[in-house]
């Protein structure tokens, strides 16, 4: 018995441990920005696929560079041949059965094809440095989405506060009508109204916590946490008012982030590549010139001595060997203008790359554009909703003191609550456009804002 208690308190304590270690993520205290993102682009699916993309690029380039090594073949071939046939070993025909056994082993080599396989080395390189690009753009585009779900959480947070704060009071002002309909200082018809706010409160509280669960489930679901459905994070939101920022130039910002973007310089690439396309379809006008040498042997059954015998096989395979050495020289003449129209093709894609460049430059340039522009109004909007907020508090306080002493009904105070709250919502989603916007603005500034390999 208690050999077999021992081992149950074991096998207890190993589960639970197991049970630790499964959610020791889930149950971390509380997750940081850095720390959500740093995990979302570790666990991120979506990201394996550019990263397969970007792999394949580089497998397109290195095989670009070892096309450039001589081509080896080896082959063989066993025949046999019925009724009146070639004799393979002295040319005349026959009218017997024999087989025939042939060996070869040919190599060559392109010496000029119009430079086309020096200009596809170049555009493969290209074309994998966008990938790298491209993968690096989607990493970006994660941590942008980590930080907009990780803000909204602080939002709806921030919700679900305010709603507290609203409950509290209308909880006491249901207490204080209840007190006062039993003094004989008010109507019982008054309690309605006070439970009818409360109840209020109650259902805009339900709703802010909703909002704040489908916030962390969507973060959740980005950062792709398994076995859980629940997540804390450490608040990043100033609690004092942000001071006026130094003016900033869209100018400015666009020429560094223009510098390191990953989009424009994927888009750069593409079109380099493109350039070294219309080369390569050019080298198909060219000449091409290219070597090759061989050594051959085979065993013939035909191949006899003076007695009539088959020689044997080791002697026929060291007596029938050849070699042959030669050059292969390709003029095209005429194939219908395909190669011509090649070149056009690729002229065109060109043009078309260079066209995506100019427009992704100038989406570029417009996003910072309007970033800027929303910079220079939020920090008029901080500073105003702040301001606004604090009145609003003192009209609640005031308005306060004058429902306990009678001087205003319930709608009145539920007014004057309400304006304070809204005006709290107010400042609270200001303050964190504030925040999305600066640290935007420093990404393209080229501050490390996510810690991103």
């Amino acid at each position: 018995m208690a050999y077999q208690y021992i081992m149950n308190l074991k096998f207890s304590i190993l589960l639970t441990l197991l049970v630790l270690i499964g959610s020791r993520v889930a149950a971390q205290e509380k997750w940081t920005l850095d720390e959500c993102i740093a995990y979302a682009l570790t666990h991120n699916l979506q990201l394996n696929d550019f990263n397969y993309t970007e792999q394949s690029g580089k497998e397109t380039y290195r095989q670009s560079v070892r096309n450039l090594l001589p081509n080896i073949n080896a082959g063989t071939s066993y025949n046999i041949s019925f009724g009146r046939a070639e004799d393979p070993n002295t040319g005349t025909f026959v009218t017997q059965d024999f087989f025939s056994n042939n060996y070869s082993l040919e190599s060559s080599i392109d010496l000029f094809q119009g430079f086309q396989k020096l200009n596809s080395i170049k555009a493969s390189k290209f074309l994998y440095k966008a990938t790298q690009q491209d993968a690096l753009q989607q990493k970006y585009l994660l941590a942008f989405r980590v930080m907009q779900v990780f803000y909204d959480i602080q939002f709806y947070e921030g919700l679900v506060a305010i709603a507290n704060e609203q409950l509290d009071v209308s909880q006491s002002n249901f207490d204080l009508v209840n007190k006062q309909i039993e003094l004989g200082l008010k109507a019982g018809a008054d309690r309605y109204e006070a439970e009818s706010l409360l109840l209020t409160d109650k259902l805009n509280l339900t709703q802010s916590e909703n909002q704040l669960k489908a916030a962390k489930l969507l973060l959740i679901q980005e950062m792709n946490i398994e076995n859980t459905s629940e997540i804390e994070i450490q608040s990043v939101l100033q609690k004092e008012t942000i001071e006026q920022q130094n003016t900033v130039q869209t100018d400015s910002v666009y020429a560094t982030a223009k510098e390191f973007f990953p989009m424009i310089k994927a888009q750069e690439l593409r079109a380099m590549a493109a350039k070294k396309q219309v080369a390569i379809a050019r080298g198909r006008l060219y000449p091409s010139l290219s070597a090759f040498a061989g050594t051959g042997t085979g065993y013939f059954e035909t191949t006899r001595d003076t007695l009539g015998n088959t020689l044997p096989f080791r002697e026929q395979f060291r007596d029938n060997t050849s070699q042959y050495v030669g050059l292969n020289l390709s003029v095209p003449i005429s194939n219908g203008w395909s190669a011509r129209s090649r070149v056009k093709q690729a002229k065109i894609e060109r043009l078309r790359s260079e066209n995506n460049l100019e427009i992704q430059e100038q989406e570029l340039f417009q996003t910072i554009q309007q970033l800027v522009q929303e910079y220079e109004a939020l920090q008029i909007e901080v500073d105003q909703s702040t301001k606004k907020m604090e009145a609003q508090q003192l009209a609640f306080t005031i308005a306060q003191k004058r429902y306990e002493k009678g001087m205003i009904n319930a709608i009145e105070l539920f007014t004057a609550k309400n304006l304070f709250a809204s005006a709290q919502n107010e400042n609270l989603q200001v303050r964190l456009r504030s925040e999305i916007n600066q640290s935007t603005l420093d990404f393209y500034n080229g501050l490390p804002v996510f810690n991103i390999n």
